[in-house]
Order: C-alpha cells, then sequence, then structure tokens
C-alpha cells in the first residue's frame, strides 16, 4: 500500500492551496499504481499541530480530494485522518468508494504529544454499523508509534488479541517512530497471538528490510520510503522529509519489484 500524505490542508499553516494539493496527489497517486501496487491511503499527514479531530473545513477538502483521488485511479483507496478521526473517516467512506481506514487508537488509549488519544473501538465499530458500512475494512494500529501507552502494562499480544476481538479486519504493527520498522520480537509476538489474522506493516519497511518484514506480515504501508531526496529532520520527528518531496518514480518501482520477489 502506497502512502500518499497530503501537505498542509487548509486551516493549517503553510497551507498552500488547493489546487496545489490536488496535482500532487494524482501525480503520486499514478506512479503508486503505475509502479503495480495494490492500494493507495491517503493521509493528513502535515496537519500539525494533530487534533484527535480535525476542522471542517480540512475535513470538507480531505472529502473533496478522496472523490476527486477515487476517478482517477483503479486500485482500491483508504484513509487515514490524524490523529484519530474516525467519524470523518467514515463519512468520506460513505460518500466514496473508498475501501478501508486506518485506526491509530482502537483498543490502546495512548498519550501523544497533542494529549490523550482514548481507544474508540465499540465507538468505531457501532458507527460503521449504523452508516450500513461494514465493507468498509478497519485496520487498526496496535500500540502505535508516536505515542505512549496508557497502561503501561498492557503487551502486545494483549493489544492484538483485544483488536481481532473488538472488530479490526487488519492489525498494523509500527516501530516507535516514523521511519522505524518494527521490532523483529514485536512481530513474531503478534503473529503468535493472531494466528493467521492480516498484519500490516506500519512504518520502516525498505527494500532492504521486506524479506524479515514480511516473514511474519502479510501486507506493508510505504510512505516516506517512496520519497525523493534524503530525510532531513532529526530522529524522533513526525515529518522526515519536507511536504514539497514528492513520491518517487525510481523508489515506488524498487518497493514494488522488491515486494513481488519477496512474496513470489
Amino acid at each position: 500500500m502506497g502512502m500518499i500524505h497530503f501537505p498542509p490542508l487548509i486551516d493549517y499553516p503553510d497551507y498552500p492551496g488547493f489546487d496545489y494539493i490536488a496535482e500532487k496527489m494524482l501525480k503520486e497517486a499514478k506512479i503508486i499504481e503505475d509502479a503495480g501496487f495494490d492500494a493507495i491511503i491517503i493521509e493528513n499527514n502535515y496537519d500539525t499541530p494533530h487534533k484527535e479531530k480535525i476542522p471542517a473545513p480540512s475535513a470538507a477538502m480531505f472529502a473533496s480530494l478522496a472523490r476527486l483521488l477515487q476517478d482517477k485511479i483503479k486500485i482500491p483507496f483508504g484513509l487515514d485522518i490524524l490523529w484519530n478521526d474516525y467519524e470523518t473517516s467514515l463519512s468520506i467512506c460513505a460518500s466514496t468508494n473508498a475501501s478501508f481506514f486506518r485506526v491509530p487508537a482502537f483498543v490502546d488509549s495512548v498519550k501523544t504529544t497533542y494529549g490523550i488519544m482514548p481507544a474508540r473501538s465499540s465507538e468505531i465499530i457501532s458507527l460503521r454499523h449504523k452508516l450500513g458500512l461494514d465493507r468498509i475494512a478497519i485496520l487498526a494500529d496496535i500500540q502505535v508509534k508516536h505515542s505512549e501507552m496508557i497502561d503501561k502494562t498492557k503487551t502486545l499480544t494483549q493489544s492484538a488479541q483485544e483488536a481481532v476481538k473488538a472488530g479490526a479486519d487488519a492489525i498494523i504493527v509500527t516501530g516507535k517512530w516514523t521511519g522505524d520498522a518494527p521490532k523483529t520480537d514485536d512481530l513474531a509476538e503478534a503473529r503468535t497471538a493472531v494466528g493467521d489474522f492480516p498484519i500490516i506493516i506500519g512504518s520502516g519497511a525498505t527494500t532492504e528490510n521486506l524479506k524479515i518484514l514480511l516473514k511474519y506480515a502479510d501486507g506493508i504501508i510505504v510512505g516516506t520510503a517512496l520519497k525523493e531526496g534524503d530525510v532531513v529532520s532529526k530522529d524522533k520527528e513526525i515529518n522526515l522529509k519536507p511536504f514539497q518531496y514528492s513520491v518517487s518514480h525510481k523508489k515506488a518501482q524498487e518497493i514494488a519489484n522488491t515486494f513481488s520477489k519477496t512474496t513470489s
């Protein structure tokens, strides 16, 4: 799955205008699709400081971009609306042909730079059913990056099994920060905990580590590693590259080719 990071949306500093964002999104979507990826995820990565729920104008813009995207691609797409805005995600899914959405705080309540993000699994499942959207898959992070667990005694096994029981359609395992791959021990623990239930890598996948990661996981989400240029931010940053950096034809193709060779 190829991640498209939107530049800052309206209401946020450095907003570059709708036309700029739309043009960049469509250009990157074509690169990802042409490279052979199976799906695209769109995310408001640069809307900082993040809030649990995004402002109404930003939500409306996100929806407009999703509708524009669906008319230009043939592969499935989904949403990741930071920080944990499941209501806007489901609203957009109801008005587009989006197939899935990502939920950072599903069964784990976490502390972030932007405040406490409570686990919302029961509300999410209830709203999805109420809207008649049971067809929409929930990709649920467990012990997600850029956060600290409120319950520090909770194991990864417990989080994984709770997510499955609560109704997730796949779980996402990440490293601690953007660009960090999950630890092999964590992946092995998650796999043991959930059996053959789908596991997705949510950070740090590269051509160099794909073989190891896919020993435990069923799929990957790739964002920063697809972008042109070198990492310019320091460790433990949310955004390792400026929003102006675009998805690279070469890097997208290399990731797709390596994935195909590893899984064939």
